[in-house]
């Protein structure tokens, strides 16, 4: 299915110089195919195409932006089964999981072509005071200008269309790297635009190695630098980007609340949820559920249902319909997580069940007794493992929660309005998700972090108010 080689994409042309990165099945750890690099040569030159794409670009009507997005929906509706099991050989994502993400890229394409045509000003009364009365105003939105996307390797198809649609949608060209571990589905994003009337130099797709990444960061002629990845990347990034604007999606250590008036009926669906929300493609998602609190009077019921309910994911080849839990992104990956599970579990930790390595593959696991200092709780685990306490107070558990240097999203269980009102309140992050846990997302919604998480938001319409400008106009009627 997969082709021999993959070109890179440079002002809407496929290249093919190379064929220097290999692109590997996670699971097997064959190389199955592989892709063009681009040198810092080729960047450089992406990035004039863009710069001179920047007045075409802006040019374009509403309905030509439109036309564009609902043509990559229908090509990606038509090569849904193609793209899925693309994602799920080089991200090692069952395949249930890859066809859910695929949903994803549709929706996010299709919500992109409606923003399109809503990019919205307002008529502005001047007449505030006497200086004002005889002037009209108004403001309007314009392209920000080329920009610059980075983008990872969890969600390769969905993460990159959350940069490239709504830059289209608001008329600014790009260049996007995707991750080395996980480029196929960008280079198919690209083949798409590539159909499509877009003016000469309004994307490039480019493959390439870390150390000749610079000019996507550093280079003044972009206006706009988009990230998503880990935070120690993310803010070394921001910190040489100079005087562009800069959105970052970065990491997490997710929190949700399980409250006493989750019993019975409630319980079971709880357990269903938090086990999604801890294991779902491996537990390698920013908003994945890593802690999990829990009233002490349902602590043990709690405990009891999700280590049943972990025990009976199956895990092995991610092309398998059964397959819940596939491998981790690496081998290294899958070590470092093992080891930080092996570090509490040295300090006192009880380990409930999982906690074996082989490989890549690391069982899904349950912890309880983890110190808060140890690595496993106060970073970003992003692998299958959750950590399990009680409590026995609300509001002392929305502090637990807030005892973080992240901030993305939380889940709270509760039945209760005013606990739930109280959550959204006080709880230091961007999205509280009540009756469900923090790993949901829906591809329309503001969605970013706090503190450590990030910076800016996400979802269509809040990446179209970063890609663009107000730009006012005053009129004086003498």
């Amino acid at each position: 299915m997969l082709a021999d080689t993959y070109p890179f994409y440079l002002a809407n042309e496929p290249e093919q110089p190379n064929a220097d990165l290999e692109v590997r099945d996670k699971y097997s750890g064959e190389v199955v195919t592989r892709v063009a690099m681009a040198a810092e040569a080729d960047i450089d030159r992406a990035i004039g195409r863009a710069v001179a794409a920047a007045a075409p670009m802006r040019s374009m009507k509403a309905y030509e932006r439109q036309a564009v997005l609902q043509h990559c929906v229908k090509r990606f509706t038509e090569r849904a089964e193609e793209l899925a099991q693309t994602l799920c050989i080089e991200a090692g994502k069952p395949i249930k999981d890859s066809r859910g993400e695929v949903s994803r890229l549709i929706d996010t394409f299709r919500i992109a072509a409606e923003e399109a045509v809503r990019l919205y000003g307002e008529v502005l009364p001047m007449d505030i005071s006497p200086r004002g009365a005889a002037y009209t105003g108004m403001w309007k939105r314009v392209p920000i200008g080329p920009c610059s996307f980075i983008s990872p390797f969890n969600f390769p198809l969905n993460l990159a269309a959350h940069k490239v649609a709504p830059a289209i949608a608001a008329g600014c060209p790009f260049v996007l790297k995707p991750a080395s571990l996980t480029p196929l589905g960008a280079l198919i994003i690209g083949e798409t635009l590539a159909e499509t009337d877009l003016p000469p130099g309004a994307f490039s797709i480019l493959p390439c190695r870390r150390e000749g990444a610079r000019l996507f960061t550093e280079d003044d002629r972009l206006n706009l630098l988009s990230f998503t990845g880990s935070p120690e990347v993310g803010w070394s990034l921001k910190a040489k980007a100079g005087r562009k604007k800069v959105v970052l999606e970065l990491g997490g250590n997710a929190a949700c609340i399980v409250d006493q008036d989750i019993r019975d009926d409630f319980l079971e669906d709880a357990v269903a949820r938090l086990v999604v929300g801890a294991f779902y493609q491996s537990g390698q998602s920013c908003i994945g559920v890593q802690r999990v609190l829990a009233h002490e009077s349902i602590y043990e019921d709690l405990k009891a249902q999700l280590i049943a309910a972990t025990e009976a994911l199956v895990a092995g080849d991610p092309r398998q319909e059964e397959t819940f839990i596939g491998p981790m992104i690496s081998e290294k990956e899958a070590q470092r997580l093992h080891g930080w599970i092996e570090e509490a579990v040295g300090a006192g930790a009880t380990l409930l069940c999982g906690g074996q390595r082989d490989g890549a593959m690391l069982q899904a696991t349950l912890l309880e007794g983890v110190d808060p200092r140890l690595d496993l709780s106060c970073k970003e685990a992003f692998g299958p493992v959750a950590i399990l306490e009680p409590f026995s107070d609300f509001e002392a558990a929305l502090d637990r929660v807030n005892d973080s240097d992240f901030g993305l999203q939380a889940g709270v269980f509760t039945r209760d309005l005013y606990k739930a009102q109280s959550a959204w309140d006080r709880l230091e992050v961007g999205g509280v998700i009540v009756g469900d846990v923090p790993s949901w997302r829906i591809d329309h919604m503001p969605y970013g972090g706090v503190k450590d998480s990030g910076l800016g938001r996400e979802g269509i319409r809040w990446a179209i108010e970063d890609m663009t400008e107000v730009r006012l106009l005053a009129i004086r009627t003498p």
